[in-house]
């Protein structure tokens, strides 16, 4: 270990010290650094991960990852504060200074877009209104049923299939997209191989399409990558592929980028600007107005018709429509849409907490045409039968009891191959089955059965079927890691730092100037060529002496190279 190496190493390891977690987790992301396996499970304390940093292909590594502006200033001389690539006063360590020097990078140009015409406004907005009624759909759609990835992590072929079949998606392509969109912007998070909505996805889709469309903007720039940012802002973005020119695969990235930008409506064709996005880019809160004004309006109203259905005049407000497709299955869905009740539909309506009265209340504010007969039909003898079949947890055995006062009942149950995954099996009066009770009572549910969960005390659960998933961050991934390195390096990282300067001398034959306490608080230098250092106590040759020396290592202050 070379003097400036060993210096860069404790200043490293001082300053990860002194770092918050999340910026530990961000820099162990950048680079790729995986919780469970080397060189993580190799580290002992903080001075091992900077030592592993000052390598030279994680230096590379982390300059890929180093917008342009930064990447400028480390060349130039321009002090900036980082975690691993400058030294105390700000300046580029010398391996970054090599690495910067055979390239010339300079500061971005600073621009501004031009501003949209009328046409291209208009397209722009017309753009964005798609995009939202799409994410709608998606997040609508995983309430009820989760996504599936693939393990790269991109959505499956058959979702993306689906979503194009569904007249969601234009193509797998942008099904793709769109679902990594709302991701990107918390609408959706990933969780193994299903991706769900969160609570905040949940949230959102009962927005209007103002505040829809104002969430979705500003969350896209607040999740922009560092370099692409002005301030809460961000820079032109004809400036966006040559943000991190280091990184080979960063032009793809910033298509990605650039899509989202042109499917929210914030870019125009040939990057100009519409009216309305300008606000958000100089970091300022949203004025959605301009948009929805080249939006189609829409309607609180229905017609609710003799067959069940219920046909949207226009484009119904999202509360409204979110409410209503609780009830039905839509059938079609464009500026007007059409809504199908069955008794399936309004079984999972109540199943989902909704209640007689309270549909019937709903949708007689919600026609222009009153209630039909047929449906009020519907809805009584839904309600009457909701419940015939009661699903529980047996808290001694663990298992799911299904039971009904209607012994034929419980008998198609018991032979119904539609549901033969359940292993329904009978016990006494009631049948058991080793699935869980939420996965019984949906299966049922979904059969079409006037099914009830219940909870231990005997009462309603109104369990909402969804996907809603944990929106955490990934930090958590590396929160035992981190504490692990915090713990090893604690208050004696001196002394640790003191036994590997010993360590790397011993090992490089390289001769130290040893700094002892004195017994009246004084300091002596020796020099020594160490030999060997173990049980507390480190061996040496002093040459000016011409003797062998053992000396506790806790009296050594410091050593430094001869």
């Amino acid at each position: 270990m070379t003097p400036a190496s060993s210096t860069a190493q404790r200043m490293i390891a001082e300053r990860l010290a002194a770092a918050a977690d999340h910026e530990l987790s961000m820099l162990f992301a950048v680079h790729r650094i995986s919780p469970g396996a080397n060189p993580a499970t190799s580290w002992h304390d903080l001075f091992d991960v900077a030592e592993t940093f000052l390598h030279a292909d994680h230096v590379a590594m982390a300059l890929s990852r180093a917008h342009r502006d930064l990447l400028a200033d480390l060349a130039s001389g321009t002090p900036r504060r980082t975690l691993t690539l400058t030294d105390d006063a700000g300046l580029a360590l010398p391996s970054v200074a090599a690495r910067l020097a055979q390239e010339n990078i300079s500061r971005a140009e600073t621009s501004s877009p031009a501003p949209a015409d009328a046409t291209a406004a208009a397209h722009a907005a017309e753009r964005a209104f798609t995009t939202l009624t799409a994410l709608a759909d998606i997040v609508i759609a995983t309430l009820t049923k989760p996504l599936v990835r693939v393990g790269s992590g991109s959505l499956s072929a058959v979702e993306r299939r689906r979503l194009v079949d569904e007249r969601v998606a234009g193509s797998p392509e942008e099904a793709d997209l769109l679902v990594r969109l709302a991701s990107a912007t918390g609408l959706l998070h990933a969780q193994d191989r299903r991706i769900g909505a969160t609570d905040d996805g949940s949230a959102w889709v009962r927005l209007s399409t103002a505040e829809r469309w104002s969430m979705l903007a500003t969350r896209l720039r607040d999740a922009l990558p560092r370099g692409l940012r002005d301030g809460r802002g961000w820079i032109d973005t004809k400036s966006w592929p040559g943000a991190y020119p280091l990184d080979p695969a960063w032009p793809a990235e910033a298509e990605t980028w650039l899509a989202f930008a042109r499917l929210v409506g914030l870019i125009a064709d040939a990057h100009a600007e519409p009216a309305w996005a300008a606000p958000i880019r100089r970091g300022e809160d949203p004025d959605p107005a301009p948009l929805t004004a080249l939006m189609p309006g829409e309607v609180d109203r229905v017609f609710l018709q003799n067959d069940l259905t219920a046909i949207s005049p226009g484009l119904l407000e999202p509360a409204l429509d979110v409410r209503l497709r609780g009830m039905t299955t839509r059938e079609s869905h464009a500026q007007a849409s059409a809504y199908r009740f069955t008794e399936g539909s309004i079984t999972r309506a109540l199943s989902t907490g909704e209640t007689s009265d309270g549909m019937r209340e709903f949708l007689a504010e919600l026609s222009l045409t009153g209630i039909p007969q047929p449906l009020e039909y519907l809805i009584g003898r839904s309600a009457d039968r909701h419940g015939l079949v009661r699903v529980a947890e047996d808290p001694a055995t663990g298992r799911t009891v299904v039971s009904s006062p209607e012994r034929d009942l419980l008998r198609t149950l018991e032979v119904d191959r539609a549901i033969g995954g359940l292993g329904l099996s009978a016990s006494g009066d009631a049948l058991v089955s080793r699935a869980s009770r939420d996965v019984v009572f949906w299966a049922l549910t979904d059969a079409r059965y006037p099914a009830i969960a219940l909870n231990d005390d005997g009462s309603v659960a109104h369990a909402e079927r969804h996907g809603v998933v944990a929106s955490g961050d990934d930090d958590d991934a590396y929160a035992g890691l981190i504490a692990r390195l915090r713990d090893a390096h604690g208050e004696g990282s001196d002394r640790a730092w003191l036994e590997r300067e010993l360590d790397a001398a011993i090992r490089e034959k390289t001769a130290l100037v040893v700094a002892i306490r004195m017994p009246d608080g004084s300091e002596r230098e020796l020099t020594l060529e160490p030999t060997g250092l173990g049980g507390g106590r480190l061996r040496g040759r002093d040459a000016a002496a011409e003797v062998e020396r053992t000396l506790p290592v806790g009296l050594i202050a410091s050593v430094r190279p001869l």
